[in-house]
């Protein structure tokens, strides 16, 4: 028996629906119909008029889409979406996609204008017969409201765009009377099925296609048409994904109406409704932690918040700042940047290989282009995104890419007093009694803007005063020159070398080749400055070994090359620093004496079988170890420490050489495996320097002469030969005499035996006949030295 309540509260029910049929057409009518009929009365034509005047303009260029990042091969390593989206023309949708989507959202779409009047009284009218409503929107009215949604970028304005209210239905409908005026059907239709959300994080039809069917939206057929067209309705309920039962009910009712219209056969619905719902799903997947090269993008992403805001992302609100991620996520940029994936993935294996990943000590490089400042890879030995062992800080970079506050640089800023000495004309050959532990005083004071353990400068004298230190582990004390104390890295000889440079041009000559601290300021002009005591990011320690490879040449680091928007426009990025830092002579003999600290100082053995140079770095304390070094075509520099906080978690007995050599040394000959290996230049000009005359007695001439070349000697051959009971064509001895410092370019003569022995010279003077007829007699350094 029925529930008499119940039927009443049915009639209520439906009497109210009618009722409110009635009134909501009799409005729409009144607005489509009227304006200005005077019988209709004044509110009708109050309304209609406020209805005129509201702002119809409405965008309708491409929708929010996907910006995609590619390396300097023009392959793709990372997109940045908060739609997945790809647009495409409504010629690449499949014919059959287009019809489905018409005929179940607005089968009347090409007789009507922005508001079917038959269509929304048949809605009005099934909902009052039925508790399920039917849509009476046309096609054009869900465009407008997928559009809004769209270019919603708060929380506040998607409320507002989607508030269940008679308002925003007549903003939609106004809108809508505007865009069927400046548009075609087709284009409104294409741009529906380009901005129509189809769940599962796909935003347009080839998003859809591709999520769901792993094809383009061109070849799509009548079943997997049928499905999508089906999602848009209820995106969350008919989610093929999550509820393929429902998805699959959806379907079919679509296939059925296609088969009511007669634009497919009953036969042919029937067919396809029988089978299951059949996907082959591709996820898809955004943001710099599914990248290949995470910390490479995540560098790239700052730079290109810094370039859609003008260079004031840093100065920028955070809702500023939230409105330009906006931009980059939804903008479709094609970003080409200066990733090498070569380069990349042999500073991945190195560092992995050469520091635990899930530790919590870490291993950190940048690989840098001398001449360009190209950056060809940034990496982390640990693994990039959110979860234990993992870290989404770019420790590499320096704060305003991602990083922390960076290391300290250890002496790889020795190099930097280094330039600036022998830009001062201060000999190579200048010998400093260095010991273990010294004090310099004396040291000026400098100019600076910054923060010095806590204490805030305002172009105020900071710095200078006394300095007691002592030589790291991996040093030793005695009298050494600018060559001899750069290979072993002597801090006492460094610090003396320091008041002669004076701080603030040793300060100077860094921040000519870029450096600055990691967390921005400026390097602070304290005397232990030369030890590296501030802090420093590897990317900027690498661009500046780069400018010494170069020749002096300095190129501040870059990683975007070209930016082109979704309409093809081309962006204007910043222009690049570069310039010439130091000369290119000082450059050279910076060059010729760090190349020794990788065959006679602290990082012998770390060669990397072509011409190469560089220099270790133990911090104060043990806090971290680094090391910089470079070829004429590839810079890089490397670090190691504890990334829970140096200074309480320190890496006892790791110097320079160490885990950061190694990882320099196994990365730079995987990323140069095949390239060209040229050589540095020979210094233009005298630096008031010495080397050691090499020991080639015994040698063949040939031998010997490369030898001596690669001193940087000249070589003569003295004429005629010396009796010996060497070999013959062998050295006999040099002159000078092999040990002897001579000024680079001094020409060594070598004197060649003739492979026998006079009679009776054991007791001779030793001038006897040579075979050349003038009894031994005017040779130049004849008798040779011993050698």
């Amino acid at each position: 028996m029925r529930d008499a309540k119940l039927d009443r509260g049915k009639a209520f029910s439906t009497l109210f629906r009618l009722l409110g049929a009635g009134v909501v057409a009799g409005v729409l009518v009144a607005f489509i119909a009227l304006p200005g009929v005077g019988s209709a009365g004044l509110t009708a034509r109050d309304a209609a008029n406020n209805f005129e005047n509201m702002d119809s303009a409405l965008k309708t260029t491409p929708p929010s889409e996907k910006t995609v990042m590619y390396d300097a091969n023009g392959k793709q390593v990372a997109t940045f979406f908060d739609k997945y989206r790809e647009s495409v023309r409504l010629d690449q949708v499949a014919p059959i996609m287009r019809q489905a989507m018409v005929d179940i959202e607005d089968s009347r779409f090409y007789k009507h204008g922005a508001l079917d009047l038959k269509g929304t009284i048949r809605a009005l009218a099934s909902n009052v017969e039925s508790e399920q409503t039917q849509g009476g929107s046309t096609l054009t009215q869900q465009y407008v409201k997928n559009l809004l949604v769209d270019q919603a970028t708060t929380e506040k304005e998607y409320q507002e765009v989607t508030a269940p209210t008679v308002g925003r239905k007549l903003r939609e409908l106004r809108y809508a009377l505007d865009i069927e005026q400046r548009m075609t059907k087709d284009q409104i239709l294409e741009g529906y099925l380009n901005v129509a959300y189809f769940s599962a994080g796909a935003y347009g039809i080839q998003a859809a296609a591709k999520r769901y069917f792993s094809v383009p939206a061109n070849k799509l057929n009548l079943g997997q048409a049928a499905l999508l067209a089906g999602i848009t309705q209820n995106p969350t309920l008919y989610d093929p994904i999550r509820n393929p039962k429902e998805a699959r009910k959806r379907r079919d009712i679509v296939l059925y109406r296609m088969a009511q219209l007669g634009h497919i056969s009953k036969a042919q619905a029937d067919a396809e409704a029988a089978k299951p719902i059949l996907l082959n799903r591709t996820d898809p997947v955004g943001g710099c932690e599914s990248s290949k090269a995470p910390y490479f993008c995540e560098y790239v992403k700052y730079d290109m918040l810094d370039i859609l805001s003008n260079g004031k992302y840093w100065s920028m609100t955070p809702k500023e700042q939230e409105s330009v991620v906006n931009k980059l996520n939804r903008g479709g940029y094609t970003i080409r940047t200066t990733l090498d994936m070569k380069a990349q993935n042999a500073v991945d294996r190195a560092l992995r290989s050469n520091v635990a990943p899930a530790g919590n000590r870490v291993g950190a490089e940048a690989m840098v282009e001398p001449g360009t400042g190209r950056i060809k890879a940034i990496g982390l030995s640990k693994r990039f995104g959110a979860g234990k062992g993992r870290t989404t800080i770019n420790l590499p970079a320096d704060v305003h890419h991602g990083g922390g506050t960076g290391v300290s640089a250890g002496s790889t800023f020795k190099t930097f007093t280094l330039a600036a000495a022998l830009d001062e004309g201060i000999p190579v050959s200048t010998s400093i009694n260095s010991p273990q532990t010294t004090t310099v005083s004396g040291f000026q004071p400098c100019k600076y803007t910054g923060t010095i353990n806590g204490v805030k400068y305002k172009n105020q004298m900071a710095g200078g005063g006394t300095w007691t230190l002592h030589n790291a582990g991996d040093s030793e004390a005695g009298n050494f020159d600018l060559k001899t104390a750069t290979w072993h890295s002597v801090n006492t000889f460094y610090a003396q070398l320091e008041k002669r440079v004076g701080v603030c041009d040793a300060v100077a000559m860094a921040k000519a080749f870029g450096m600055k601290q990691a967390n921005g300021q400026e390097l602070a002009p304290v005397p232990s400055q030369v030890l590296g005591t501030n802090d420093v990011d590897m990317v900027h320690l690498a661009a500046a070994y780069a400018g010494f490879a170069a020749r002096g040449k300095y190129c501040s680091p870059l990683s975007v090359t070209q930016v082109i928007d979704s309409d093809g426009k081309q962006l204007k990025l910043p222009k690049q620093d570069c310039h010439q830092a130091v000369d290119q002579a000082v450059a050279d003999k910076v060059d010729s004496i760090l190349k020794g600290v990788l065959t006679k100082g602290t990082a012998a053995g770390r060669g990397i079988g072509r011409p190469a140079a560089g220099k270790t770095g133990t911090c104060e304390e043990f806090t971290c170890a680094v090391f910089a070094g470079f070829t004429p075509n590839m810079a890089a520099a490397t670090a190691y420490w504890d990334y829970r906080g140096p200074w309480q978690y320190k890496v006892y007995g790791v110097y320079g050489a160490d885990t950061p050599g190694a990882m320099w040394q196994q990365s730079m000959q995987s990323a140069l495996a095949g390239k060209p290996a040229p050589d540095f230049n020979t210094p233009s000009r005298d630096f008031g320097d010495t080397t050691s005359v090499p020991k080639v007695k015994g040698m063949k001439v040939a031998a010997a002469r490369a030898k001596l070349l690669g001193a940087d000697l000249k070589v003569q051959v003295a004429s005629g030969s010396v009796d010996s009971d060497q070999p013959k064509g062998t050295v006999v001895s040099t002159s000078p005499d092999a040990g002897t410092e001579v000024p680079p370019g001094t020409t060594v003569i070598l004197y060649i035996s003739s492979g026998k022995k006079k009679p009776g010279d054991a007791g001779g003077n030793g001038h006897g006949n040579n075979g050349d007829g003038n009894n031994g007699q005017g040779y130049p350094g004849w008798p040779p030295p011993g050698n």
